[in-house]
């Protein structure tokens, strides 16, 4: 069984006290604390030092050292990690601050704040995964909304209907989204970066060639750039590096965002108000009315914007986007559903690129295990043969998730005659898996064959591609 520690009890503690005496509080009474304590340090002299250091009589319940390490990764995390040592106490008005400094140690995408019958939960997405940070009690998740609303400008007395807001820090900004749910209102909040200066293109994961590919796309004064890829794959990071690089006194650059996830000093950013009427269409229309050299529009999300932003690279701009799709041969097929008309696409669109972020295997506990064709996919075909691959197991290196960070994989499409050519004819079909392409699912399989994840980080890759 791994050990259990309750919000109440964190705080009787700190980080530091707890990683440097390899001590777990288990619960306090009026006049002692149970203390959970790895077994090669419950001696009178440890236990001396700590009843000192508490002003508490101390009582130990040993347990062995991986137990306790294993707690201490996850109530306990440490500076390298997370420099967070006091838990959320609901007793100050700081506690939400010190829950959104954690998530942003963390580097947490999001953050979900959880209501259930009896109790309430709080998780991070980190790496693109829920973790699970807090259980916490009823009435104090009830504070917990009312404080979030108040830090968001939004209605407390409304619990019925969903709300939308924003909180704004120095550092970074928070959007909040509130969901009525069957034992209360559902929170997320998606952490924002506001300074998009340090991004740079060549550290995000392009292989040399890819890279070369893509700078080719970006230098030309008009046409179409598109990315595709699910939500939380990247897209907007490498958009955002896009415009950096193309950012100069020489061009107007305008964007319009739903939301608007980094500032970049020269560019012209517009925030979407679907509810004011202000859509991606209706933007796109009025930029052309500004002079702009370069459009980046958040998503083409329907037939009207699609037709617009083809209609803006005619005319002699240079538009980058977005698009959900699975491939970037899918996008173009996507495009043709919108009602593009074929040969438009072959004319304006310049590359169309498809991203996935794979998180990557902690080298420290990694296990090798022998590779069986059964394991794949029904219907997948292994590009080539492989006699092992590694699982995830998880150490207290990685906190016991099994990865450690993750890598972006692109699959680049440029479009030349070749491939312009068979978008007018009907026949993209057949250049799929030829040498000239290289799919997603053939990025993530060598990700799989050189030992860098496992087969269940990519296996839905291998699926849909």
């Amino acid at each position: 069984m791994d050990v259990v520690i309750t919000q109440e009890h964190q705080h009787l503690i700190s980080g530091d006290m707890a990683n440097h005496y390899k001590i777990l509080p288990k619960t306090v009474f009026d006049d002692q604390i149970i203390l959970y304590v790895a077994i090669e340090n419950s001696n009178d002299d440890f236990k001396d030092e700590l009843e000192l250091l508490l002003g508490q009589h101390v009582v130990f319940e040993p347990l062995p050292l991986e137990k306790i390490d294993k707690a201490l990764s996850i109530y306990y995390r440490t500076e390298r990690s997370l420099p967070v040592g006091k838990a959320l106490n609901f007793e100050h008005n700081d506690f939400l601050e010190n829950l959104l400094q954690e998530a942003k140690s963390l580097k947490s995408s999001d953050i979900h704040c959880e209501v259930y019958e009896k109790n309430a939960r709080i998780r991070f997405r980190i790496d693109g995964q829920l973790i699970e940070r807090y259980k916490i009690e009823k009435d104090n998740y009830a504070e917990l909304v009312n404080k979030i609303k108040i830090r968001s400008k939004l209605n407390i007395t409304e619990k019925r209907l969903p709300q939308d807001g924003r909180i704004t820090s120095d550092t970074f900004d928070i959007r909040v989204s509130i969901l009525p749910t069957l034992f209360g209102e559902k929170i997320v909040m998606r952490l924002l970066g506001q300074d998009a200066s340090n991004i740079d293109l060549s550290v995000l994961g392009f292989q040399d060639e890819e890279l070369y590919s893509y700078l080719e796309a970006v230098k030309k004064p008009n046409g179409i750039l598109l990315i595709s890829g699910p939500t939380g794959s990247g897209k907007t990071t490498t958009l955002y590096a896009t415009l950096r690089l193309l950012n100069d006194s020489k061009r107007n650059i305008v964007t319009v965002e739903d939301p608007i996830e980094y500032t970049l000093k020269g560019i012209n950013q517009v925030q979407l108000k679907e509810d004011i009427g202000l859509t991606f269409s209706s933007a796109l229309k009025s930029f052309l009315r500004q002079d702009p050299d370069i459009i980046m529009l958040g998503e083409i999300r329907d037939s009207e914007t699609a037709l617009m932003a083809i209609r803006a690279s005619l005319t002699g701009h240079l538009v980058l986007s977005t698009i959900h799709t699975n491939s970037a041969l899918g996008t173009i097929s996507r495009l043709i559903d919108m009602g593009v008309p074929s040969y438009l696409i072959a004319e304006t669109l310049n590359l169309s690129v498809a991203q996935r972020l794979v998180r990557k295997l902690c080298n420290d506990c990694k296990k090798k295990e022998p590779c069986s064709p059964q394991d794949f996919p029904v219907g997948y075909t292994m590009p080539y043969a492989i006699d092992a691959i590694y699982k995830a197991t998880g150490c207290n290196s990685c906190y016991h998730t099994g990865y450690k960070s993750r890598r972006a994989i692109y699959e680049v499409l440029t479009v030349d005659h070749t491939i312009a050519l068979a978008i007018k004819n009907n026949t993209l079909h057949k250049l799929s898996g030829s040498e000239k392409h290289k799919s997603l699912a053939d990025k993530a399989f060598d990700m799989l064959a050189s030992g860098e994840t496992s087969l269940e980080e990519i296996y839905a890759i291998l699926i849909n591609i």
